[in-house]
């Protein structure tokens, strides 16, 4: 959110943005990563799609939360509530579990008055995904699909129904996570 202009000894005004990330809850890929090394006691090549791998299972595409992710997100909705000052804006990875947990972390910025409407902007961001390419729990769900399950946010951003920028074959660098995230903080930066 905007925090109160500040005034430097010079007499210049800066318009300062206080930002909080929050990072996702238990995956399901995460439990079957776990899984994985403990029963199976094998471990994978990362970054590498291969049948070692649980992150390139299909069935961990675009992971959900399971109950202990929720519960994670749960346990932070008090410190949520107590921000001062409050969110004005909820940016959201388009990912099924960092919209879960933004959803269940800012539940009380959800609804004003049981209506429609949310009290604050939640808007989901391709720029604020994880690293990804390769393992397909990274892989966007469509963005109708999205749309249908979370109503509420606002995917006005999200250019294509597919998800473009995932790769089956290349895993995104540290350096173009890095871009990729300068870009979000420079719009983020021009937003009013």
């Amino acid at each position: 959110p905007d925090a109160p202009s500040i005034s430097s000894n010079s007499n210049t005004t800066k318009n300062l943005k206080l930002v909080h990330f929050v990072r996702h809850g238990q995956g399901f890929h995460n439990l079957m990563a776990d899984i994985y090394r403990t029963i199976a006691h094998k471990t994978w090549t990362p970054n590498i799609p291969s049948t070692d791998n649980p992150y390139t299972m299909i069935e961990v595409t675009d992971a959900p939360l399971t109950e202990i992710g929720r519960q994670q997100a749960q346990a932070h909705q008090e410190t949520a509530k107590t921000m001062d000052p409050q969110p004005q804006l909820i940016v959201l990875s388009p990912n099924c579990r960092a919209l879960h947990t933004g959803c269940i972390v800012f539940k009380h910025l959800l609804y004003d008055n049981n209506n429609d409407t949310t009290k604050v902007p939640f808007l989901a961001h391709e720029m604020v995904r994880e690293q990804h390419g390769v393992h397909v729990c990274d892989q966007r769900r469509s963005k109708t699909q999205q749309q249908t399950e979370f109503p509420h946010v606002d995917f006005s951003l999200i250019e294509s129904n597919e998800d473009t920028l995932w790769s089956p074959i290349h895993r995104e660098t540290m350096l173009q996570v890095a871009h990729r995230c300068y870009s979000f903080l420079e719009w983020l930066c021009n937003r009013p």
